[in-house]
């Protein structure tokens, strides 16, 4: 091996060392934008104090299921917010904004998520159908969620329905589009908790 191959061979092996440490990365760029959605104003409805709920986990197809920020681009496909990002899997998100307002509704008895150690009576069950901004002929976001509510004490579903909100974008650039959506998440989290509440 010559001389300006060692050299050539070390200093490949320092780029491989640097990449394999935690949170380092010779060819990573600036971080993606992270985007959180806002909480929405209490949602009044019955008193059920000695019911407690949990939220699950929300499903979701691979695509929804992470912290991609979605753009569908026609019927059959979408691609993702360039260098943007979810503070968190968007399905973490959407459980906590529910969990979020039922809390502050101040409605029930309790509110978790599962481990919370609740003394169950129903399960909010979520799904996300879609959570995206539709591009093309006016953008406008979409957020599509379909919900159950499960006696947990004997398995039956007490109730299940779809929620759907749009809402326009106004205005160019991301936070137009992250407006567009947390407008229309924020309406579907309204209409999920005021119907839940009369469930329940």
């Amino acid at each position: 091996m010559t001389k300006r191959q060692k050299h050539l061979r070390a200093a490949a092996l320092l780029i491989v060392s640097a990449a394999m440490l935690p949170g380092c990365s010779v060819f990573s760029g600036p971080p993606p934008d992270t985007f959180e959605l806002t909480d929405i104003e209490p949602v009044r409805g019955p008193y059920s104090r000695r019911r407690q709920i949990v939220v699950t986990d929300p499903t979701a197809l691979k695509s929804l299921d992470g912290s991609n920020i979605v753009v569908r681009t026609s019927p059959s496909s979408i691609e993702y917010l360039s260098k943007s990002q979810w503070n968190d899997n968007l399905p973490a998100v959407v459980q906590q904004k529910l969990i979020q307002a039922f809390e502050d509704s101040k409605r029930l008895g309790g509110v978790g998520k599962p481990g919370d150690g609740l003394a169950v009576d129903y399960l909010v069950s979520p799904t996300i159908r879609a959570f995206e901004v539709v591009a093309g002929g006016g953008d406008t976001a979409v957020v599509e969620i379909s919900v159950r509510i499960i006696n947990d004490r004997n398995g039956v579903v007490r109730a299940q329905r779809v929620f759907q909100a749009t809402s326009p974008v106004s205005g160019e650039g991301k936070d137009a589009f992250i407006a567009a959506l947390d407008r229309a998440n924020g309406e579907v989290v309204r209409d999920i908790v005021s119907w839940a509440l009369k469930i329940i």
